[in-house]
């Protein structure tokens, strides 16, 4: 079983995930110790709301580092919503901007759509070798909850490192709906919402632990 620590700075659907988590098959701990986000199998890091006061509440309890020291030593790392928006560089909100883990190159701002927020069941699309959609059918749909998004990869290719594989969604126009770039992988749905295929993403993740 593995074991897997839900990083807890203030922000996320902390028990919706735990509880997803373990209908999954793991052994889930809720906290911002930092000892057990080292030595866990996995760290999930959750996010709602918005992109400033999430990056707040996770450099107090010291989760920037937490993640960069995981993803040094190749342990895996999950983020959820505005936990995988934070793994980008910026995000700018109602003319703020501020700083993200910068893990990734690239901003989140708001979607050009005419309803927003983004909330429901959409399809994804997502690249073959991928490790969290694999066994799916084309059509699965995720459930989404957001008004800000990628919507535009920057990092540019590498001849020396495997690119990272990018699903993409659309919701008045494209934007990233999940990354996966060895032990760090990053959903903007909420897998934990959504009922089967959530489930089954979930274990794909476990199973790659």
């Amino acid at each position: 079983m593995a074991r897997v620590v839900i990083l807890d700075y203030g922000s996320g659907n902390l028990r919706s995930a735990e509880r997803a988590l373990q209908r999954a098959g793991a052994d889930v701990e809720v906290t911002a110790d930092h000892r057990a986000a080292m030595e866990a199998d996995g760290l999930v890091v959750p996010g709602v709301g918005a992109f400033a006061a999430c990056m707040e509440g996770l450099l107090e309890v010291g989760g920037d580092k937490i993640i960069d020291h995981r993803l040094a030593g190749d342990r895996p790392v999950l983020g959820i919503c505005v936990g995988m928006q934070v793994l980008f560089d910026e995000g700018v909100e109602h003319g703020m901007q501020a700083n993200g883990c910068g893990q990734w190159p690239g901003t989140v701002e708001r979607l050009q759509a005419d309803v927003l927020p983004h909330m429901g069941w959409n399809e994804v699309e997502a690249p073959e070798g991928s490790v969290l959609f694999a066994g799916m059918e084309p059509g699965t749909r995720f459930y989404f909850v957001h008004s800000f998004a990628v919507r535009r990869w920057e990092l540019e290719p590498s001849d020396s490192i495997e690119p990272p594989l990018v699903t993409w969604a659309e919701h008045g126009e494209r934007f990233v709906a999940a990354v996966e770039n060895g032990p760090l992988m990053a959903t903007q749905f909420h897998p934990e919402k959504s009922g089967e295929a959530g489930a089954r993403l979930l274990r794909n993740w476990l199973d790659s632990l």
